[in-house]
């Protein structure tokens, strides 16, 4: 019972179990309901600015929120991120000012969502799952992020700051690549693109992970082993939660015509559509991986039981005669008045005498054994 208990402790913390216990809260509430769901990971909001076109870039860091708000219509593009989910005032306010719909909010402020795009009139709204590996930990951390294409800008939402999107920030500090010279769409491409390319760095760290426990797996099972079987599964499970969505969103943003997406973006978003399925198809061979790391793992130890108890075998089928020579020996009978006389009770060499024919017996038994391959 108590191993029981200490294995529900440590999947309450896992994301399903706190996914599940923060939805509740919203269980009875109308539609389009400003309400958290999900962990807090920063105290306060905070929000950073990019605002760039062919020659120029500006990055801020606005005092106050209003200050976000002209950047909805200017002729310039601007990328609005938003670190910290937890003040529903704060990203309704946002959202407000920006034309977002009620239910778009509430999809941003409720982390448990699957990836998926929703394509309205003004702006495009897609929900993704950033995924990076914790090397102290040796564990796959996930984050929602949400993306809102407009006419004239971009916001991203993110429940905590730290991201994988600095290589876009750098490209677009030094101009270079086309990504200063194309429009708003290639910027949420190149995010988009970002959140792809971390998904097989993820891969490879837990792929180097899967090859080292296969090896100690088959040189020496141990039970931690298995918990870590378990644990990369499980990450496989949700990778491949994050990943299937994501092709779907990848597709209709290919295969809608979307106004705010143009045509010269089409083909990048093909070879986008391309990685997404090699990250399908790793995750897919990583999980048959794993099972079948499992049925390794069970047939080792099944293994191991087999030698221990061929081993006890043997000494027990060598230990029968001795033991058969020795209640001979050792039955109180009085072979005085007997017929059937055993003169090695009344001999002087008749204890030195059994013990030698048990030694020989054992021994020849031993030597049957060892011809036959037995051990």
């Amino acid at each position: 019972m108590k191993k029981l208990d200490s294995y529900f402790d440590v999947m309450k913390k896992t994301p399903m179990f706190s996914l599940l216990k923060s939805s509740s809260r919203k269980a009875g509430l109308p539609p389009g309901s400003s309400v958290y769901v999900g962990e807090q990971r920063v105290d306060r909001v905070s929000i950073t600015i990019i605002d760039y076109d062919e020659n120029n870039l500006r990055q801020s860091t606005p005092a106050s929120l209003e200050e976000c708000f002209i950047y909805k219509d200017t002729p310039s593009i601007s990328w609005i991120n938003i670190d910290g989910l937890h003040d529903t005032e704060t990203i309704s306010r946002i959202g407000a000012a920006f034309g977002l719909h009620p239910l778009i909010i509430e999809d941003v402020l409720n982390t448990t969502q699957r990836p998926k795009i929703d394509v309205h009139d003004e702006y495009v709204y897609m929900v993704l799952r950033m995924h990076s590996y914790d090397v102290v930990k040796h564990e796959v951390t996930t984050e929602q992020v949400s993306i809102v294409l407009g006419t004239a800008f971009l916001l991203t939402f993110q429940e905590k700051p730290g991201d994988i999107f600095d290589p876009v920030r750098e490209r677009l500090k030094t101009g270079r690549g086309r990504i200063r010279r194309m429009g708003h769409d290639y910027l949420a491409y190149s995010l988009l693109d970002s959140v792809v390319d971390s998904y097989f760095s993820v891969l490879e760290k837990v792929g180097e992970e899967i090859d080292q426990l296969e090896e100690n797996l088959l040189n020496a099972p141990t039970p931690e082993m298995l918990r870590r079987i378990h644990f990369f599964k499980r990450e496989m499970i949700l990778m491949r939660k994050a990943v299937w969505p994501l092709r779907e969103v990848i597709s209709t943003l290919q295969r809608e015509e979307v106004d705010l997406v143009s045509d010269a973006i089409m083909v990048y978003l093909r070879d986008l559509h391309d990685h997404t399925i090699q990250v399908i198809d790793t995750v897919e061979t990583f999980r048959d991986m794993l099972s079948s790391m499992v049925e390794i793992y069970l047939s080792s130890i099944s293994n191991r039981m087999n030698e221990v108890m061929k081993v006890l075998t043997i000494f027990a089928a060598i230990f029968i005669p001795l033991t058969l020579i020795a209640g001979i020996y050792g039955m109180n009978f009085n072979t005085a008045k007997s017929p059937l006389n055993m003169p090695e009770l009344d001999w002087y060499f008749g204890y030195p005498f059994a013990l030698i024919l048990m030694a020989l017996v054992g021994f020849g038994m031993m030597m049957i054994f060892k011809r036959k391959g037995w051990f």
